[in-house]
């Protein structure tokens, strides 16, 4: 064998081995290695506007709104240090005696019968010119009647015999009040005696937003600060203090009258937002009369009504996310359904959103998510592939060694 022909040999074998070296290499690297990933980019997204509304604000004394479901006051006007609230006060009051002595929805309670104690007290209230309720030993109320004469009739002296029929006396009243009132985190509310008749007795605006909540939020205060009128024995129909019931959707909560403290109303209204009960929570401090307030909180919930939208911040199949692949093909991150808010006019809306790399997929696989946040509310969103990123096969691996 000549020496030309055993090279030419030589390089055959050797060429043949090191291409099946080669193949064997090259093909598991390129047919078996992961695929480059494809990235997320991101699409421009709005965010609903919100803006502020202006309100009709009294030209006097102290007032805020707020409402069931939003925390703090959502908007305020005058002063707003502690004023004297007169007869709100009964609300603590009453809502104290039932921490005390709790009262079924539907139960009268048990029966109280009034003594010449009661008979002292109203003679007191009436020399001070205290709106009173008349009593004598003998005559027997339940106690969810004795509530009513102090919470639709507002009698002073029925809210103290109250005080002193659950507590034994006002002072021990006192000491569960205090404690009451710090266990509600109304730190910036005073109260020196039941009935509201002493300028003493003091609150912010902002702690009574938070006291009507408590209020509403109790069953049997709740029913009868709603209530246009009542009938008891002995007194017959009697008509609540609050004008306003039934009036603008208003559904309590107490009047307070006082020369100190002027004319006061701790209100409720239960509006309609797109189909969703909103219940607004307010109060006005030293009004110059009933009639003037009334006619001041009137308006005051018609602007504020319009303070409250239901928003629409993201709808299904909205697109958050692009995908494209070296292999050409490319697929979306959609959300998955709406989410709506109840906001109060200027309240922040802010959305997150993220999402993963993508190398294969099949429509509906989440692949991120969207968080929206309003006030103290968070929703989360998942973002699904709306179509399927899949394996490009052997000749596009075997063509693009690299990705």
């Amino acid at each position: 064998m000549s020496r030309r022909t055993y090279l030419r040999r030589r390089i055959l074998v050797f060429g043949g081995l090191g291409a099946f070296l080669l193949a064997a290499l090259y093909l598991p690297m390129t047919l078996l290695a992961p695929l480059p990933p494809a990235s997320a980019q991101s699409v421009a997204t709005v965010v609903p506007e919100n803006p502020p509304v202006d309100l009709s604000w009294p030209a006097f004394g102290s007032s805020a709104v707020g409402a069931v479901g939003f925390s703090g006051v959502l908007a305020s006007n005058g002063p707003t240090t502690p004023r004297p609230i007169a007869s709100i006060s009964k609300i603590v009051t009453s809502l104290v005696v039932l921490e005390e002595k709790p009262l079924a929805d539907a139960s009268a309670g048990p029966t109280i019968t009034m003594t010449a104690a009661d008979t002292a007290l109203y003679r007191s209230y009436l020399a001070r010119n205290g709106e009173v309720r008349s009593v004598w030993p003998g005559l027997t109320l339940t106690e969810r009647q004795l509530l009513e004469v102090v919470l639709v009739a507002s009698a002073n002296n029925y809210a103290e015999s109250m005080a002193v029929w659950a507590f034994g006396s006002v002072p021990k009243f006192l000491d569960a009040t205090r404690d009451w009132l710090d266990r509600n985190g109304l730190h910036d509310t005073t109260i020196t005696e039941p009935t509201g008749m002493s300028p003493a007795n003091t609150s912010t605006t902002e702690d009574l937003l938070e006291l009507a909540k408590i209020a509403l939020a109790h069953p049997v205060v709740s029913d009868i600060v709603g209530s246009q009128t009542v009938t008891l024995p002995h007194f017959g129909t009697v008509t609540n203090t609050n004008e306003l019931l039934g009036v603008d959707g208003i559904v309590g909560i107490k009047t307070g009258t006082l020369p100190e403290a002027g004319a006061c109303l701790l209100f409720a209204s239960t509006i309609d937002v797109d189909g969703t009960p909103v219940t607004i929570v307010g109060v006005l401090l030293g009004g110059p009369d009933h009639p003037t307030i009334d006619v001041a909180i009137r308006a005051l919930l018609a602007s504020a009504t319009g303070g409250f939208r239901q928003i629409q911040v993201v709808t299904a199949g909205e697109v958050f996310y692009t995908y494209s692949t070296p292999w050409e093909q490319s697929a979306r991150a959609v959300a998955t359904h709406d989410v709506s808010a109840l906001v109060w006019a200027g309240m922040p809306i802010t959305t997150h959103a993220r999402a993963s790399e993508v190398r294969d997929g099949e429509p509906g696989d989440q692949v991120g998510s969207i968080t929206v946040n309003v006030e103290d509310s968070t929703q989360v969103v998942s973002l699904d592939l709306d179509s399927t990123i899949a394996d490009p096969g052997p000749w596009w691996r075997l063509t693009h060694p690299f990705g």
